[in-house]
């Protein structure tokens, strides 16, 4: 018993003496966590991810929270008696569509994370439309194969960033947490993408990293299950784009990371956050857990 109590302990010195260099490295430098996917409907998966989130803040790192809600947002709408519809991969957004997502977004999933950031003995802050908005953007248009614009209701695309609103925030050791609701100049709320949200972000308050956060372990290099990119540029991503491995999903996440790096942002990170700890193990171990994403 002794012995195996002895080894465990080793084994968990030797994890934090590895973590020492990469605390000291990151502390003071501002990190971009999007948390999103099936994570958001599993509460204990969800927690586990903040809780890393506020591990990274005690340790010196300044953390900014952007979410999603997608599955929350149709789940409610089915309630409502309304069915989701997508244009070209995005949901149109009329009125009615848009309160229910800015419900789920701001009143039940922003405010779950402040409270699990508050269980930690931390301050959160809420930013969206219905509080201090840090994120304003324009109404988004899809091109049409005829060359006409494609109108899919209030759907945004980010036109600007409070970057000194989230930089005071972080340096008062406030996370904030970024529902993806913005307002366009006139005062209005659009509904805009999270994984763009967090790469504009990203690339305003120049972080020394963006994590994305899904229920995917990182960017496949083929159809096989197995074949995970440890470490991308943006050129064999793109590769991988044009022959048709990066598909549906993945690409939100891609551009994301092309804007945070195009920003200044020196790595983007595609991670697995039903793994345990896995925000971690990519920041502060030498082997990460996910895929890497360099210029």
């Amino acid at each position: 018993m002794t012995e195996a109590v002895s080894q465990e302990a080793i084994t968990k010195a030797a994890a934090l003496v590895e973590a020492q260099e990469y605390i000291h490295q990151f502390a003071g430098k501002t990190i971009v966590v999007k948390v999103g996917g099936s994570i958001m409907d599993q509460p204990e998966d969800l927690r586990a991810v903040i809780n890393d989130v506020c591990f990274m803040a005690s340790v010196g790192m300044r953390p900014i929270i952007v979410h999603g809600g997608g599955k929350g947002i149709t789940a409610a709408m089915q309630q409502a008696g309304l069915e989701a519809q997508f244009v070209q991969g995005r949901r149109y957004t009329d009125e009615r569509t848009l309160a229910i997502a800015e419900h789920v977004l701001t009143q039940d999933i922003n405010i779950e994370i402040q409270n699990m950031i508050r269980d930690r003995n931390l301050d959160p802050m809420g930013l969206h439309s219905l509080s201090s908005c840090a994120v304003f953007a324009k109404r988004l248009f899809l091109d049409g194969e005829d060359g006409r614009k494609i109108d899919i209701g209030f759907v945004g695309e980010v036109e600007g960033i409070n970057n000194e609103l989230l930089n005071a925030l972080t340096q008062a050791d406030v996370i904030p947490v970024i529902a993806p609701i913005a307002r366009d100049k006139a005062g209005g709320k659009l509904n805009v993408n999270a994984d763009s949200v967090a790469g504009h972000v990203a690339a305003a308050v120049h972080a020394e990293k963006l994590i994305l956060i899904s229920d995917t372990h990182g960017i496949r290099t083929s159809d096989a299950e197995d074949d995970l990119a440890r470490h991308l540029t943006k050129t064999e991503i793109e590769k991988l784009v044009d022959t048709g491995i990066i598909t549906q999903g993945m690409l939100p996440k891609v551009e994301s990371s092309f804007i945070a790096l195009a920003g200044g942002v020196r790595k983007a990170h595609i991670i697995d956050g039903r793994i345990k700890h896995a925000a971690l193990l990519e920041v502060y171990t030498d082997t990460g857990i996910g895929t890497e994403i360099v210029l």
